[in-house]
């Protein structure tokens, strides 16, 4: 096999080798051992690429690397399963299920969205490249001096808060943290590479000299109380079956919508900026109008990323065997190579039947003195915004009672109310003509003056 793999798949042969060339120079620049990066598109791989070597010749997708971080949001799909099924609440504090946790008020929500201002890292010697503690030891050892913010005030990263949480699933589930995502998250999911230590064939992990072209080798070892943090080893093949779960291809392991609101923005953690985030065990960006979600990876020896765009069913990933060096620009920069060479077509407009009496819903309403435009939607959804754009716009989807509730936007959860005459949005009142006097709220105002 040729060092520089490329198996375009889906993609075209001139967007493979623009997007091979990108990782090329990565790795060429950046002085990555080995790299390994694909795109997924539909629930596909539309593209592998790797460059580098792994134990001298190319890395393929079943070359496992580590994958540090990404580790966590798979445990949060284990908490988001047990939410669905009644054995959790989100805003339960932890202490709850661990009554032994010092820091027991604050909630799994919290430490799903890194904001419960737990320390970012445990009161050990440096766990990422020391032999892991015990989990009764872990818990032993945290105080209240470890909670370095107030609850739900600010973001603050913590790999302690996800230890927590693998210890939570431990507990209600009977089992260890790595034996429930393996049976309710990677084996229906066919991610079936991805292990708690490395199989062969693997990269090892390396640290580059800054000064020189030299390597030296990063320990391996089982984090044991922080494994929940950081723990997995992953293939582009599996890692790209992730992907496309995050992107809203879930395979019934969560239900879209309990994905979704994985992937809703809980707090912001890079300041002023307000392009990145977090969500529920899912890291948020915003990049060149795309949304994105997913998780970045860190351990002694490796760098990974996975981003995926639900709005486009596409995502992107990379794994290198480096401690630092790759740049946060490449993931974007392949979905951006994807853009320029190959942008996705609309899909085709087709008409729908529709109910007659939405239909005659339709049209402009007034909230007060100002126009919105209620729309019917496929599937018998509707849509209210103002007619200029902007503003407080809502998608809704009917109750069995007969009302409608709010999907997104400010009347996410609201209730709305149908009538020919008005709408009833959570007690606002629309009608047909600017603050009609025979509407129920405001009705009876003096009429219009010169």
């Amino acid at each position: 096999m040729s060092q520089d793999v490329e198996r375009p798949g889906q993609v075209e042969e001139a967007t493979a080798r623009a997007l091979l060339r990108r990782l090329a120079v990565e790795q060429a620049e950046c002085r990555v051992p080995s790299i390994v990066a694909a795109i997924v598109r539909d629930g596909r791989t539309a593209w592998f690429g790797s460059r580098g070597r792994v134990g001298g010749a190319a890395p393929t997708p079943a070359t496992q690397y580590r994958l540090g971080s990404i580790t966590k949001p798979l445990v949060a799909a284990v908490v988001m399963r047990m939410r669905d099924e009644g054995l959790l609440d989100l805003l339960d504090p932890v202490g709850k299920y661990l009554p032994d946790v010092p820091a027991g008020e604050l909630t799994i929500a919290q430490l799903l969205s890194h904001t419960g201002g737990l320390t970012a890292e445990p009161p050990t010697v440096w766990w990422e490249r020391t032999a892991g503690v015990a989990v009764d030891d872990l818990l032993a050892r945290l105080g209240p001096g470890d909670v370095k913010h107030r609850p739900g005030r600010r973001f603050h990263y913590s790999n302690v808060g996800f230890a927590l949480l693998g210890e939570l699933v431990a507990r209600l589930r009977g089992v260890s943290w790595l034996r429930a995502v393996r049976a309710e998250i990677l084996e229906p999911l066919g991610m079936d590479a991805t292990t708690a230590r490395p199989r062969s064939p693997h990269a090892t992990g390396y640290a580059v000299h800054p000064y020189a072209d030299v390597l030296l080798p990063e320990p391996e070892h089982d984090a044991a109380a922080m494994a929940p943090a950081g723990q997995l080893w992953s293939t582009a093949e599996d890692l790209a079956r992730w992907a496309a779960f995050v992107a809203g291809d879930t395979g019934g392991v969560l239900s879209p919508d309990t994905v979704a609101e994985m992937r809703e923005p809980a707090t912001v953690d890079d300041g002023d900026a307000w392009t990145g985030g977090f969500g529920l065990g899912l890291q948020l960006t915003r990049h060149a109008g795309r949304r994105l979600a997913g998780h970045g990876g860190s351990m002694p020896g490796f760098l990974s990323m996975v981003w995926a765009d639900p709005a486009d069913r596409v995502g992107v990933l990379f794994m290198a065997n480096t401690t630092s060096g790759v740049s946060r620009a490449l993931p974007t920069d392949l979905l951006g190579i994807l853009d320029e060479y190959e942008p996705r077509l609309p899909a085709e407009w087709r008409p729908v039947a529709a109910d007659p009496d939405l239909l005659a819903m339709t049209g402009v309403w007034h909230w007060g003195p100002a126009p919105y435009v209620l729309r019917l939607l496929p599937e018998r959804g509707l849509s209210l915004e103002p007619a200029g754009g902007g503003g407080r716009a809502s998608r809704f989807v009917a109750r069995q009672d007969g009302t409608w509730v709010g999907l997104d936007g400010y009347y996410a959860g609201e209730t709305l109310r149908l009538a020919a005459d008005h709408l009833d949005l959570n007690t606002f009142i629309f009608t047909r003509t600017p603050y009609d006097p025979d509407a129920p709220v405001p009705g009876g105002v003096a009429g219009w003056e010169s």
